[in-house]
């Protein structure tokens, strides 16, 4: 079994028109011989053009394309004539009906011959049709199984978020009760200094937690696209300003420099979101960095962008996460400036608003120390689609 299998293995590798010949010669030289055999037993009548026809039959189907079995028919009939018809080695058309004789049976081999090769082109082209038909169903199936696993995994998505919503909707009014309590009492003459630092603690971590919710409210509305924006011609130094004070309004010992451009940078975006960003981007600078005194907020332009930039003199960011911003990838929520709060959230909210507004965002770390944030704002309206 091995040994066939090696031989028909071989077979199969040589070229094509070197065994298509070996083919036609050896069952032409097969049908001589067994013509040449029936010759001796019945004398003159034989049947070697039926022989020499059953020849071409399979030589059309063991060859490719029609051209062998045509040779095949034409010298199978001139053989006819010349082996097996009186008179015998002699290539003859005078004896009355040998010229119909041989014409007839030429006919009828190349009308065999093209049936024959024309059935196989057909097997072929069905087989060929068949693995097709199995590749695109496959593929198909394929599809749908990716298109299974994209609409669970965006309905999954959906879900993720319209509980992220219902949470910190639960959670931004009880939030925001406590932080105005507490600021209430923290007014009262009647609070120990020990009681005032315990209950600045409480405002600090109440304010953090309305600023976390707020993030993921907003990165959540932007991902699933229910905050469209609302952009409008805005002066990005208005923007900045805002966005200082309010910072100074929660962080009343910290120190930002704002550094304006010597252009006036007018733009098309939507302020909140913009002035969300910068806030979270000098929360994060006044958290994180270790340094709250040296913190500048700069506005530039470059070509046709409006650049805003972060820096501070802390100790700058992990490599790990400034390849990710710079890679562009949704940053975990958990990841970190120091050991007790996550930047990961305020930090993807910066990313979706910029790219919603056809942005970039980059940071890195400054040649003299601490950590660069910076992205820019198309200088006009650009088509995001």
């Amino acid at each position: 079994m091995d040994l066939n299998q090696r031989a028909l293995a071989l077979w199969h590798r040589i070229a094509g028109p070197p065994r298509d010949i070996a083919v036609t010669i050896v069952l032409l030289w097969a049908a001589y011989m067994i013509s040449g055999a029936l010759l001796g037993h019945t004398g003159a009548e034989n049947n070697s053009a039926l022989v020499f026809v059953l020849a071409v039959v399979l030589i059309s189907v063991l060859t490719n394309r029609y051209f062998f079995g045509i040779m095949a028919s034409l010298v199978g009939g001139f053989c006819v004539n010349y082996f097996f018809m009186y008179p015998y080695s002699q290539f003859s058309l005078s004896v009355t009906g040998y010229p119909v004789a041989m014409l007839s049976m030429i006919i009828i081999s190349i009308i065999v011959c093209a049936l024959t090769t024309r059935a196989k082109l057909m097997a072929e082209e069905a087989v060929k049709r068949e693995q097709d038909a199995k590749a695109l169903y496959e593929l198909n199936q394929r599809a749908n199984k990716e298109k299974a696993a994209l609409q669970l995994e965006a309905a999954r998505e959906s879900i993720r978020g319209n509980i992220l919503r219902s949470v910190s909707h639960d959670l931004r009014t009880p939030l925001t009760a406590i932080s105005g309590a507490i600021a209430v009492l923290m007014e009262s003459s009647d609070t120990s200094p020990k009681n005032m630092a315990l209950l600045a603690d409480i405002k600090d971590d109440a304010d953090a937690m309305i600023t976390m919710v707020e993030n993921i409210l907003s990165v959540t509305r932007i991902q699933d696209g229910t905050m469209p924006l609302k952009k409008r011609d805005e002066m990005l130094e208005e923007v900045a300003g805002d966005a200082v004070m309010a910072t100074h309004r929660r962080f009343p010992d910290a120190n930002v420099s704002l550094e304006l451009s010597e252009d006036i940078l007018y733009l098309p975006m939507d302020p909140m979101l913009v002035k969300q960003v910068i806030v979270n981007l000098l929360e994060n600078a006044i958290r994180h960095s270790g340094d709250t005194q040296t913190i500048t907020l700069r506005l530039l332009r470059q070509e046709d962008w409006a650049v805003v930039e972060v820096r501070d003199h802390g100790r700058g960011l992990d490599p790990d996460l400034i390849e990710l911003i710079q890679a562009g990838q949704q940053l975990p929520a958990e990841a970190s400036g120091d050991s007790s709060r996550g930047m990961g959230i305020g930090l993807s909210v910066c990313q979706s608003i910029v790219k919603a507004h056809g942005g970039f965002f980059e940071a890195g770390n400054a040649p003299e120390g601490g950590a660069v944030f910076r992205f820019g704002l198309p200088m006009e309206e650009k088509d995001n689609g």
